[in-house]
């Protein structure tokens, strides 16, 4: 039985705290609601008996809510610190835990939940988690992560990741999250190439992320040999897709129930959009609570855990962007974030950032940017919020 590794101990200060690793199921991380374990399903897939056991569980150990995260992965939520062992011994039985934290946490894979049995991304996706996990794999920073995107039209482009595999001229392209150029080699030279190039950020002192590389040195040559990548597409919205039916959970969160009546329709891919498709269903699944259409509000808005749950948020979140949802005009985006780490969006939109005095309103920016207004009360948000949407 593996051994898991101390929790964290509470965060006690004031500003928010990058802890610089994401949790595991071996290394879980201590949130408001008690122990946040990550679940990484091998090659991005649940089968129906895994995604039900994992509700069980969930609803056995912890508080029997789960989050879908922009790594493509599940988290369950609040689980109490004397349960994990029982938890660790039941994902164990699921085959979905790693023989440690080590191998766990550099298997970050992001793979294409659209990918079809002919197109390589499940063989090279697997052959990349074994690579990972041997003994001389490469020593990666917790975040780094790679992407497995080889499907005619590359859906994971705007995903974080640092090392991508895409299809290519020929073959696939394997290349660096920042560069212009990649390797064109064959399926089969995928995970080696793969392999290289991480192993040549760490010789190059990187620490963190590929795009962190200061200043940008250059590729090995054979990294230097191609600019034809892949087109790549917007992600789907919900709704039916080649492989099945997309569904969406509300800021990304959903109950053990919902995805243990999911687990009754099929297979499910885990995707970074906070969704879930499930394979082979040809219609919207009647399960309350999912987002199933692609014009519904909550699509608009992205919000954090938020307090209580989260030990680094200043103020409640979801209560109030499923409030301000149906004010979002269709192609905009809102980001209620918790504190200023903006966790679940990095990228720069229209933000809400909840401080001890008030929300910060970013008219253009990432949770950390600086705020355009200060300690805009609840009662007052909207107000200041509806000349933005519709500014020209």
């Amino acid at each position: 039985m593996r051994t898991a590794i101390a929790t964290p101990p509470l965060a006690t200060a004031l500003l928010p705290q990058t802890q610089g690793w994401c949790p595991g199921a071996l290394r879980p991380m201590l949130s408001g609601d008690g122990l946040v374990v990550r679940v990484r399903p091998y090659a991005g897939r649940l089968t129906p008996a895994q995604a039900a056991g994992i509700a069980a569980l969930a609803r056995q150990h912890g508080n029997g809510m789960l989050d879908l995260t922009s790594r493509a992965n599940l988290q369950l939520r609040g689980v109490h610190p004397e349960s994990h062992a029982a938890l660790l011994q039941g994902l164990d039985a699921l085959g979905l835990l790693d023989s440690s934290a080590d191998s766990e946490s550099r298997r970050n894979i992001l793979v294409s939940p659209l990918w079809q049995p002919e197109d390589g991304t499940q063989r090279i996706a697997a052959a990349l988690a074994q690579a990972l996990a041997a003994p001389d794999a490469p020593a990666l920073p917790g975040k780094f992560g790679f992407a497995v995107d080889c499907g005619a039209q590359a859906v994971l482009r705007a995903d974080s990741a640092d090392i991508r595999i895409e299809r290519g001229p020929g073959g696939v392209t394997v290349r660096a999250e920042g560069y212009a150029t990649g390797a064109c080699v064959s399926a089969e030279e995928a995970v080696p190439a793969a392999m290289a190039l991480a192993h040549w950020f760490l010789a190059q002192g990187g620490k963190t992320r590929m795009a962190a590389l200061t200043p940008q040195p250059a590729l090995p040559q054979g990294f230097q040999t191609t600019l034809d990548f892949s087109p790549a597409a917007a992600p789907p919205p919900p709704g039916l897709t080649p492989a099945g039916w997309l569904v969406g959970a509300e800021f990304g969160q959903l109950q053990a129930d919902t995805l243990a009546a999911l687990a009754t329709l099929g297979a499910l891919r885990l995707t970074p959009w906070r969704m879930l498709l499930v394979e082979g269903l040809q219609h919207a699944p009647e399960i309350p609570g999912l987002v199933t259409e692609a014009l519904d509000a909550r699509l608009r808005v992205v919000a954090c855990t938020g307090a209580p749950g989260c030990l680094q948020a200043a103020a409640a979140t979801r209560p109030l962007a499923r409030a301000l949802a149906p004010s979002v005009p269709a192609g905009q985006l809102l980001h209620v974030s918790g504190c200023s780490k903006g966790c679940a969006h990095p990228r720069a939109a229209l933000t809400l950032v909840a401080t001890p005095a008030g929300f910060n309103l970013i008219h253009h920016g990432t949770a950390a940017s600086a705020p355009d207004l200060l300690a805009l009360s609840l009662e007052t948000i909207a107000s200041h919020l509806l000349p933005t949407f519709h500014a020209p």
